[in-house]
């Protein structure tokens, strides 16, 4: 049989064991699941974001009109794009509440500290995506946004200046702007979040859901 083929060589049913068979605290209620959450709907940006690359084009001049195409002409692009904004605003409010919960509970103690280094690793990675997000459709909101948020690091003496022309990949907000954030955004960003999720994961299976205060 083929599952004996794979079993005998991988022991699937001892995986599957050690996964299902997990000890779950009495303790543990509905509030421990904003994690879980937080991860669908990392999930669901996902599928969502990958299915509009096939329409989306960054560019400063095709940007906003290829976002109208999908809102207006693409089957069921309006609804694609919809999900995507609504979990990423979800996504957002379940991590805060996520660490809230996780704060409040002592989760943060020894000997979860690594654990709580990549969750904060993880909030900013997701606050980071907020505001690459925001610059794709190139409308006056998300441009004005990434202006005011690139210009922030002018204020650092010394390196303020080379900091925001790093950001931008010019002296103002134009062409190489969007096209780093959207390399950003679709690349760099959801590979080090899947990276560092990976390992908050690890890390909680490895040590158990923490203890009641």
């Amino acid at each position: 049989k083929v599952y004996d083929w794979f079993e005998e060589r991988l022991e699937i049913q001892a995986i599957a064991d050690d996964i299902t068979s997990k000890y779950v605290p009495p303790h543990v209620n509905i509030f421990y699941c904003l994690g879980g959450i937080t991860l669908t709907c990392f999930l669901v940006q996902v599928a969502t974001g990958f299915a509009m690359t096939f329409y989306y084009r960054p560019t400063v001049t095709e940007a906003f009109s290829s976002v109208q195409y999908i809102m207006t002409e693409a089957n069921f692009g309006w609804l694609i794009r919809s999900v995507h904004r609504w979990s990423a605003s979800m996504m957002v409010l379940m991590m805060i509440l996520h660490v809230f919960r996780v704060y409040l509970t002592g989760g943060f103690k020894k000997p979860r500290e690594l654990t709580w280094v990549t969750g904060v690793v993880l909030a900013v990675l997701t606050a980071s995506f907020g505001v690459t997000g925001y610059s794709l459709p190139r409308d006056q909101i998300g441009y004005w946004a990434v202006k005011i948020v690139t210009g922030v690091p002018d204020a650092i003496p010394l390196i303020g200046s080379p900091l925001v022309e790093l950001l931008r990949g010019s002296a103002s907000v134009g062409q190489s702007t969007l096209t780093r954030f959207y390399s950003l955004h679709t690349f760099v960003l959801p590979l080090l979040t899947a990276v560092f999720m990976l390992m908050h994961f690890l890390m909680i299976r490895k040590q158990g859901i923490s203890g009641p205060l």
